[in-house]
């Protein structure tokens, strides 16, 4: 496996911190280059050298690279972002950057009620709880059918997966984080390992597979470690997202890695049987003491908390 870390595109100590706790690996969101440079195979091989000087190989990219709602939501316009993401596509596949994870959440991305809950020790978590928000007004795009989003998921996979088998990038889809629907009217159709079976057979490709979001799929209230082997088995989980919860899609607290639900050895061991080698990542931690909570779930000591952690599941497993 390629152990990784989430950092932001522009140099900061936690690349440093990451490099010093054995991290080779980063993953980045390209949507906000440094020095607000445009998305191009120019400022992309730019952000790869900045990482390859710092001692990080730059191997996955993750989010949204621009507002992607029309893709989304079937505007007009669609047509004119799809092939901005195929060029996209092109540069990673020039630059062996192999994964691109993606996810099709309309609207609202990633969603938590608090981002301030104590948890141990005053660590400051975030949590989720459905009866605040169920009745909230609806956003800007109104009432989205969930069948309206997976006719525009196919339709992009459509013109995407040719580009991205060209370029030998394999995108990951993501989970809809929190796995609830609908959020503020707007569908969420990501919700299940059935959903997922589902999105993977519109356009069966070598290069279409799963960003296992470990913490998402143990809300969903099924055998994590069946549904790590299943999609596993089948190579079809290209980028793992290892973190854990406490609770359901409804309510549930995310926790320190070490204190969730799931037995955190067990999966790993899982990957390692269905001999899973692609990049891993801790994802969310809790913001600890003496760190700004700014960045909720991303603060640097309880990512490196969870590099230590998941270095001694693995070494355990030798």
């Amino acid at each position: 496996m390629k152990l990784c870390m989430m950092l932001r595109p522009d140099p900061e100590a936690t690349w440093a911190l990451a490099k010093q706790a054995g991290v080779d690996y980063a993953v980045t969101n390209p949507s906000r280059l440094p020095g607000g440079e445009p998305l191009s195979y120019g400022s992309l091989s730019k952000l790869k050298a900045s990482f390859a000087e710092h001692g990080l190989d730059l191997i996955v990219l993750e989010g949204d690279p621009f507002p992607m709602d029309r893709i989304k939501l079937g505007l007009p316009g669609r047509d004119e972002d799809i092939g901005r993401y195929c060029e996209l596509l092109q540069a990673m596949g020039r630059l062996d950057i192999g994964v691109m994870c993606y996810n099709f959440m309309a609207q609202i991305g990633w969603f938590r009620t608090s981002t301030a809950v104590r948890t141990r020790g005053g660590a400051l978590a975030t949590s989720f709880d459905y009866e605040q928000v169920k009745n909230a007004p609806l956003t800007p795009a109104g009432v989205v059918e969930e069948e309206r989003l997976w006719d525009n998921l196919a339709y992009f996979l459509e013109r995407v997966l040719p580009a991205a088998e060209a370029a030998g990038v394999r995108m990951a889809l993501h989970p809809d984080d929190p796995p609830v629907s609908p959020l503020r009217g707007v569908g969420r159709i990501l919700t299940s390992p059935a959903a997922f079976r589902r999105a993977l057979s519109l356009f069966p490709s070598r290069c279409h597979g799963v960003s296992f979001c470990q913490g998402t799929f143990a809300t969903m209230e099924v055998d994590i470690y069946e549904t790590i082997r299943e999609f596993g088995r089948r190579g079809e989980i290209f980028f793992v997202h290892f973190r854990d919860v406490r609770g359901t899609a409804v309510r549930f607290e995310e926790t320190f890695h070490d204190a969730g639900q799931t037995d955190m050895l067990r999966a790993m061991r899982c990957y390692v049987e269905v001999g899973f080698d692609g990049p891993i990542r801790p994802d969310h931690a809790p913001t600890m003491e003496g760190e700004s909570n700014d960045r909720p779930g991303y603060a640097a000591i309880g990512r490196i908390f969870a590099i230590g952690y998941m270095k001694g599941l693995l070494a355990s497993l030798e």
